[in-house]
Parts: structure tokens; C-alpha cells; sequence
């Protein structure tokens, strides 16, 4: 097999850092696959599971197997069994999660927002069985700094799959979750500074008033809108009829 690559590279232009550039497929064997494309080729990952294909120890990914090993030795010592990651353990767990990283921005540009928060929630759980079974505080802070990052991808999506769905409120209540569970974090490390300046909240909160204005107005908002118009342009017939009909919105 000729293992050059260049016929496939020109067929699929790189257009530069500005956008993600993915698609997806099916392979020969049938199962569905995405491809992004980057300066220097091409990056392809499976649909599901672990984004290489690969199955660590027998495994659907390297997460799955320590929680694996996890639940087999609270099985056996108890509910407050603990693990032992080394720091070869935290860096492999780590390399996966960047993994998963890639094909859930990959999903956020597919619009695929359900894969887009199960793999943010693969990442979380990484963070977690870190956080808490790490043998050294540097991998777990190696992770741990990125939590308000990956919390931020799980509400984007969560609220999305709401919105798409027609749920406006719904969507808002999982942003308004989110930015809470972000805030809670800074504070436990008494990084309260962060709440004001972190990016992350930025984004959800942006996104949390693109979402409102989706919301279906009430007579009374629609009536004020109209009479703001009416003032502007001075047509004030109108406006005084408006404000005719605002007056039943006065009563006790």
C-alpha cells in the first residue's frame, strides 16, 4: 500500500486557523467516522468510544478501565476503597482526554451537541478519578485547570440540544447551572477574582442573552416594544393608542 497521503490532502483544502474544517463519514467496513483537517494533514477519529479506536486493557477507553478497577476493589475492600494513579497513569488518562477534546470541538462544528456533551462528560470523569485518586497534586492540577473550560463545552451543549428542541427555558436553566458550578469552582481554590474574569462565564453568559431574545414576548413586552417604535418614529396616534392599551396592564 502506497502510505502517501498528498492525492487526499489536495482534495481537501486546509483554509487556515480561523475555521474547523470536518466532515463526516463512513468507513469501508460501514461505521461512522470524522475527519478534521489540519495544517499538516488530516486527523480522523471514531464515532464513538475512544476517538483512536483503541480498547486499553479490553476496554472502550483507558477511563473505563480504572473505573473498572475501581469498582472491583470497592467490591472487595469497601465503599472508601481508593485507587493509586501513578503519574504514567494520570499522563496516559490525560493524552485520552485531549483525544476527546478534539472530536468534541469536532462535534460542536458537526452540530452533533448530544456526542459534543458525552465526551465532555468523559473528560469530567477523567478530572474526577484524578482529582481524587492521584498519587501527585501536579497531575492533578495539570487537569484540574481546565475544568471551567470543559464545564463550559457540557452546558454549551446541553443548553443547545434544549434549544433545539424548542425549550428556551430549559436552555437557560442549564446555563444558569453552569455558570454556577464554574463559580463554585474558582471559589473552592479562593480564586474569587476569576468569577469576574474568566472567559468561560463570558461565554455563557453571552450566550444566555442570545437565548432570550429567542424567547416569545408577553403582550405587555410586545406592546412596549411597539410603543418605543411608535415614540422614535413619531407617530404618536399610535403611541397614545398604545398606551391606551398598556393601561389594563395597571390594574391591581
Amino acid at each position: 500500500m502506497n502510505p502517501d497521503i498528498s492525492r487526499l490532502l489536495d482534495e481537501w483544502d486546509y483554509t487556515g486557523p480561523d475555521k474547523l474544517i470536518v466532515r463526516k463519514f463512513k468507513g469501508e467496513d460501514g461505521r461512522t467516522r470524522i475527519q478534521m483537517r489540519v495544517d499538516l494533514g488530516i486527523l480522523q477519529m471514531e464515532w464513538s468510544n475512544r476517538p483512536d479506536g483503541q480498547r486499553p486493557h479490553g476496554k472502550a477507553s483507558l477511563l473505563d478501565h480504572f473505573l473498572d478497577k475501581l469498582e472491583k476493589k470497592k467490591a472487595d475492600k469497601g465503599p472508601d476503597a481508593q485507587l493509586s494513579l501513578s503519574h504514567e497513569d494520570c499522563v496516559s488518562l490525560q493524552t485520552e482526554s485531549l483525544q476527546y477534546y478534539y472530536r468534541r470541538i469536532c462535534m460542536f462544528e458537526l452540530e452533533s451537541y448530544h456526542e459534543a456533551c458525552r465526551d465532555a462528560e468523559h473528560n469530567l470523569q477523567i478530572m474526577e478519578i484524578v482529582r481524587t485518586h492521584a498519587e501527585n497534586d501536579d497531575d492533578r492540577l495539570s487537569l484540574e485547570q481546565y475544568r471551567p473550560f470543559v464545564i463550559m463545552h457540557r452546558t454549551r451543549a446541553r443548553s443547545l440540544i434544549a434549544t433545539d428542541s424548542g425549550d428556551i427555558d430549559k436552555a437557560l436553566g442549564h446555563i444558569e447551572e453552569g455558570i454556577e458550578e464554574i463559580e463554585t469552582f474558582f471559589r473552592s481554590y479562593d480564586r474569587d477574582d476569576l468569577v469576574k474574569e474568566s472567559q468561560e462565564l463570558k461565554v455563557l453568559r453571552d450566550m444566555a442573552e442570545e437565548i432570550r431574545k429567542q424567547q416569545p414576548r408577553s403582550e405587555e413586552d410586545q406592546l412596549r416594544a411597539e410603543l418605543t417604535e411608535a415614540v422614535e418614529n413619531e407617530q404618536f396616534e399610535r403611541a397614545a393608542e398604545i398606551r391606551d392599551e398598556l393601561k389594563k396592564f395597571d390594574l391591581p
